[in-house]
């Protein structure tokens, strides 16, 4: 008999619950969602705004550039450079200021 009693409660309660839950879902649904977003604000917000140390020291070190690779970046040539490549007749470069 106490199984049964037990059983009857505890789909009353579980009556009650689902009830509470149908009326206050969106409620719910929107308070955790806040939530979420706001933690998400406050932790982004959090990291951009901390600094980083100062004793800090990198432990990559810079390379050294071969010759070919040194002679290849200083043949470059800047991009207010006229072009050296000729155009066909009756176009113009659309790149040119």
């Amino acid at each position: 008999m106490a199984s049964v009693t037990i059983k009857k409660n505890h789909g009353k309660i579980l009556k009650i619950i689902t009830a509470t839950l149908r009326r206050f879902h969106l409620l719910i649904f929107f308070i955790i969602s806040v939530g979420c977003v706001s933690f998400g604000v406050i932790m982004l917000n959090k990291t951009l705004t901390e600094t980083s140390p100062q004793d800090y020291t990198s432990t990559i070190h810079a390379g050294s550039i071969d010759k070919a690779t040194l002679e290849r970046i200083q043949s470059l040539h800047a991009s207010g450079d006229a072009s050296q490549i000729p155009l066909p007749d009756g176009r113009i470069n659309p790149f040119a200021e």
